[in-house]
């Protein structure tokens, strides 16, 4: 499968749950759009465009471009914290479950990068209400990820002297996956999200007895 045919893919998954098909197909040309052009060059002509439909066939599903920015940002902000509890949840310990998260929150921001340039790196261009919504959906995704490290400064597992700061750089250096990674580049998804798993428990200074590199799940 092509590297064009396999983003097509990935982007009918990512918003199975836009409905009806119409606003679906505005949904994933607005994210091209924004990622290629940026939010504020982009016009509601370009991505009625790019979607096949008219501009007046845009506002029927959709007011604004800012309302579609929201659902973009909604629908990958939600996923994020998904991920994040999952990891949180899980059984095992801390170093685990730092690695199953950083594992596959790297992971997600490759395999949707488009997306997650956009939901990343536009966030300010959202209203004042919309942006109070979603920054509180990245800050439960934050604690999440802190309870995870804290657990393990606690434990004896890592040594992490600034929780809070080493939760941002963690942060930080999955969410920069979506800025650099392309889909015909030198590494897959799973390889980065691997990748950046062993960089992380490196940083905190997990245990040297770890899973080896393959047999994560």
């Amino acid at each position: 499968m092509g590297a064009a045919a396999e983003r097509a893919e990935e982007e009918n998954e990512e918003w199975a749950g836009v409905t009806p098909d119409a606003a679906r197909r505005l949904v994933s040309a607005a994210v091209e759009a924004f990622a290629e052009r940026g939010y504020h060059a982009t016009t509601t002509r370009d991505i009625a465009g790019r979607a096949g439909m008219s501009p007046a066939a845009l506002y029927i599903h959709y007011k604004t471009k800012e309302e579609l920015l929201y659902r973009i940002s909604g629908i990958g902000h939600e996923k994020a914290l998904r991920i994040m509890g999952a990891a949180a949840e899980a059984e095992g310990s801390a170093t685990e479950r730092l690695r199953d998260a950083v594992r596959t929150f790297a992971r997600w921001h490759a395999e949707h990068h488009t997306t997650a340039r956009v939901i990343q790196y536009e966030l300010q261009a959202l209203g004042a209400e919309h942006y109070t919504e979603i920054t509180g959906l990245r800050r439960r995704t934050d604690r999440l990820l802190r309870q995870i490290i804290q657990d393990g400064a606690d434990s004896g597992e890592f040594r992490a002297d600034d929780v809070p700061g080493t939760t941002l750089a963690v942060l930080s250096l999955c969410v920069d996956v979506a800025r650099w990674f392309t889909a015909d580049g030198p590494r897959t998804p799973d390889e980065v999200g691997t990748l950046y798993a062993d960089l992380v428990l490196r940083m905190v200074g997990a245990p040297a007895d770890r899973t080896p590199e393959g047999q994560a799940g």
